[in-house]
């Protein structure tokens, strides 16, 4: 089929990889002429594992290509996905601006009689406004809109969707499930689930689906309060909620919280939609509150251990908002570092994708190539973002470097038997602390 993929960001370039790599033939447009250069040359605007492989590869095969003109992407195309940003305005509503200019664009530009599909996170709703838009737009042409919301997840994204574990169609008219059908054909034949809803319950099942993922997280950070309280350990009292089919072990794990650019933002546009719609939905500011708690235990941590903040070194390990990709928006490590820096600390940190959007986020934060270098001379040394590599570290190693030995494990990543063992006082998340009790052994502290 002839697509068209609106934006290239997160959701937009992995849509047009992988629908090419299907065999569809993808033409994907954006504002932005330098990242439609930088696209062109096969160079991927940020990290996702796999991603500039496929990307060059599908350039190379002739299936896809940029433009900058966005006429020049809709003109002939049978499907338009929209896959442009919808960030929160002050109050948490989404703003959709850029859904209501890519409206425009299909419906001055689009020779053929396309079905126009919403692949953005956006309040249920909106597919009348785009209907109504493309309607105006057009001098009065109907065209077909449903909705397709993405469940991608970050560092894993182009899997999820060469291989999703559902594809959820939400739409009015047999005209529109058919060719969505054809269009999903090639994964559907590999027995992924397709599921076939109204337009509503579709929109709102992207929405509902990232806020009780952000509810679980937050859940578990509540009881790591409760846990450090009564002298219990959140992480087994988690596996033993977990081996309960009902309640599942993922996203159960306490720590700095969630981040990215998805969870904040769709938590606050349904707490928002829910108020439009005349009903209260006050559990989802207090899923916000939790998670902005969860970065305030650990800063607290860091001032019970060191305790004054002025003047100490603080080595963070990890900026990104979780481990697979370069992405800092909204990252929990960040904040830690803004609310360190802001107490007076020096913070320096290491990431192995992430450094240099964390410092043009954070222009006092100080970077180091590596995570022995960030530690050195440190007063404390922070885990913030669960990065393999980190999972690895001779802390013996660690600690030989660092003015003070001490670890707060903000992702409860490390074994506290081997940082104890290694010299290093242990300050886990939700966790008991463990206090360097004897000089450190002469072996490797390696996480569990």
């Amino acid at each position: 089929m002839d697509v068209a993929v609106i934006g290239t960001g997160h959701v937009g370039l992995i849509t047009a990889v992988s629908m090419a790599t299907v065999g569809h033939r993808v033409v994907a447009t954006d504002i932005d002429a330098e990242k439609i250069g930088l696209l062109t040359r096969g160079d991927a605007p940020f990290y996702e594992p796999g991603l500039e492989e496929a990307l060059r590869s599908e350039l190379g095969s002739g299936r896809l290509r940029f433009t900058d003109d966005a006429a020049d992407a809709v003109g002939d195309a049978e499907v338009v996905f929209i896959c442009v940003g919808t960030p929160p305005r002050a109050d948490g509503e989404a703003n959709l601006i850029a859904m209501e200019r890519s409206a425009t664009v299909i419906a001055r530009h689009a020779s053929r009689d396309p079905v126009v599909v919403e692949k953005s996170t956006v309040p249920a709703g909106t597919a009348d406004r785009l209907r109504t838009t493309l309607l105006r737009e057009s001098g009065g042409r109907v065209f077909e809109v449903v909705s397709n919301p993405e469940f991608l997840r970050e560092g894993t994204a182009l899997a999820d969707s060469l291989h999703p574990d559902r594809i959820v169609v939400g739409a009015e008219s047999d005209r529109g499930r058919a060719v969505l059908r054809r269009l999903y054909q090639p994964l559907t034949d590999r027995g992924c689930s397709l599921m076939e809803t109204d337009i509503p319950t579709a929109e709102l099942a992207k929405h509902a689906s990232n806020a009780f993922l952000a509810l679980k997280i937050s859940f578990a950070n509540a009881l790591a309060r409760i846990s450090e309280r009564a002298g219990a350990d959140v992480t087994a009292v988690v596996d033993v909620m977990g081996a309960d089919p009902r309640i599942g072990r993922a996203f159960l794990s306490a720590g700095l919280g969630y981040g990215g650019f998805c969870f904040p933002k769709d938590v606050a546009a349904l707490e928002r939609l829910a108020a439009r719609l005349g009903y209260e939905f006050p559990l989802l500011r207090e899923v916000a509150k939790l998670n902005d708690e969860a970065v305030d235990a650990v800063a607290r941590k860091v001032e019970e251990a060191l305790w004054n903040l002025d003047g100490k070194r603080v080595a963070l390990l990890g900026l990104a908002f979780k481990p697979g990709t370069d992405d800092v928006r909204f990252s929990p490590a960040l904040a830690l570092a803004r609310t360190l820096i802001s107490a007076g600390a020096v913070v320096v940190a290491f990431d192995p994708r992430a450094a240099a959007g964390a410092k043009d986020e954070l222009p006092d934060l100080e970077i180091a190539p590596d995570a022995y270098e960030a530690a050195t001379g440190a007063h404390c040394v922070v885990l913030a973002t669960e990065w393999e590599e980190f999972r690895n570290l001779d802390l013996v190693r660690l600690r030989s470097v660092m003015a003070y030995p001490v670890l707060v494990d903000g992702r409860n990543v490390f074994d506290p038997v081997d940082v104890v063992a290694a010299g290093l006082a242990y300050y886990p998340t939700g966790r008991p602390v463990r206090l360097q009790t004897a000089k450190p052994e002469a072996r490797s502290g390696i996480a569990s």
